[in-house]
């Protein structure tokens, strides 16, 4: 049975915040202004592998009143930011649930951070479609995933192709985390094609965290274009995210991760960020990849307050 947490349930510490308190619910009128804004776009129904992901940007709120604003090792209390939650996208899934996220996106463009809750990984295409008002031209692409997601149709793993056949330019993104027995010589090939800057798993053992993404930065944003960046948890190691259908053994840690969606967030080009391939219903018993998802939502978070 799944654990309902709710401020109720939890001690009360009017000197212990708790990070889902501190976001608050955006208002129903005009676009709203703040620092973060989050939305769940709780998309399923394309997914490779049945999942139950539609269920868990409410599992990362719930999660997130386990945690406080307080990130001691960067100094920083993220409750000094302003958070609007903008709730979620009614049936996000096809050409029509296309049109809707990009409504809801657009509902956040006053803010500095869109962090979006998924859903499968299909959102990293309409959302960053809605974020560039359609013209995907001058922005880069950033994916910390163990998938190039270049599959042929329309799933959880043709996002990437998908925003180049909309006009993204392959060689405005990178891709970090690509793991081996995960992809296909095609795709591999393809990802080639369209110029795309990969950072293979082995890489993340010979590299410093914070050079691969100030190198994968350099690409993405070039001459100051704004970013976007997809966090596929199932980039991780499987004992560390059993919630994620396709991760696999020897993927990258959780504090890795969590270290990347800090160091992707503190840089002023990045105007958003997914959080997907999340089953809330698939997760074990103590809940850790929807808590891991939670804790990325909060490192992004000081990533932005650390910006100034």
């Amino acid at each position: 049975m799944k654990e309902i947490v709710n401020a109720m349930s939890l001690p009360t510490d009017p000197m212990w915040p708790r990070a889902g308190e501190w976001i608050v619910t955006a208002g129903k009128g005009s676009a709203p202004s703040g620092d973060l804004a989050l939305l769940g776009i709780p998309a399923h129904a394309t997914s490779i592998t049945p999942t139950g992901a539609h269920a868990t940007p409410s599992a990362v709120r719930d999660a997130l009143l386990r945690y406080s604003t307080w990130a001691a090792g960067h100094g920083v209390d993220i409750a000094t930011l302003s958070a609007l939650d903008f709730g979620d996208v009614t049936d996000p899934d096809g050409a029509d649930g296309i049109a809707r996220v990009a409504a809801a996106v657009g509902r956040t463009k006053g803010c500095r951070l869109l962090i979006a809750l998924g859903g499968d990984n299909s959102i990293t295409y309409s959302t960053m479609l809605g974020l560039a008002g359609g013209d995907l031209s001058g922005w880069g692409l950033v994916t910390v995933d163990a998938h190039h997601d270049l599959r042929d149709g329309e799933s959880n793993g043709s996002p990437v192709r998908r925003l180049i056949e909309a006009g993204l330019p392959g060689s405005h993104i990178v891709q970090i985390g690509i793991a081996d027995f995960s992809n296909s010589p095609a795709y591999a090939a393809r990802a080639r094609e369209y110029g795309i800057t990969v950072s293979h798993r082995s890489e993340l053992n010979r590299r410093a965290l914070k050079e691969v993404a100030a190198s994968a930065l350099k690409v993405a944003g070039a001459g100051d274009r704004p970013v976007f960046v997809d966090i596929d948890v199932d980039v991780c190691d499987r004992a560390e995210v059993p919630g994620c259908p396709a991760s696999a053994p020897g993927g990258i840690s959780a504090d890795e991760l969590r270290r990347l969606a800090y160091l992707l967030a503190r840089d002023p080009r990045v105007a958003g960020l997914d959080i997907t391939e999340v089953d809330a219903t698939a997760d074990a018993p103590d809940g850790r990849t929807v808590r891991l998802a939670a804790l990325l939502v909060l490192e992004a978070a000081a990533g932005l307050a650390m910006r100034r």
